[in-house]
């Protein structure tokens, strides 16, 4: 699944545990009718993934929905949902590449003069 917008916020990595979790945010604001900031995680090895971008830029995220069950002490049964990223892309580079080559004024071309009438029939048959 993808998400596109404008990286809102970009936090610091997080370290967790004695293990070393790694964990870092990001907040995207999606450019819908109605533009939502979606925040999206990156953990481990995908954190450093976020050094290569700043606040402001137009990027495509590649996201996995996760969701996870947890019971309290008292017994209580409560769900979390979490975005999380495992790819990023400049959306500039994308419609750069993609895009078309740019064309020169009209004026630029000039008129032919010397097109004979027999020029207009130079197919090959």
């Amino acid at each position: 699944m993808e998400v596109q917008g404008t990286i809102k916020k970009i936090d610091e990595t997080k370290t967790f545990g004695s293990n070393g979790f790694r964990k870092r945010e990001l907040v995207l604001t999606t450019e819908d009718q109605y533009p939502q900031h979606l925040l999206i995680e990156f953990v481990q090895d995908k954190t450093d993934l976020l050094d290569a971008y700043k606040e402001g830029q137009q990027i495509k995220v590649s996201i996995n929905l996760r969701g996870r069950e947890w019971t309290s002490p008292q017994g209580e049964v409560k769900y979390f949902n979490s975005i999380q990223g495992w790819r990023i892309e400049a959306l500039q580079a994308e419609q750069a590449e993609g895009g078309m080559p740019p064309v020169p004024p009209m004026d630029a071309f000039e008129p032919a003069d010397d097109i004979k009438e027999e020029d207009y029939d130079d197919l090959p048959f």
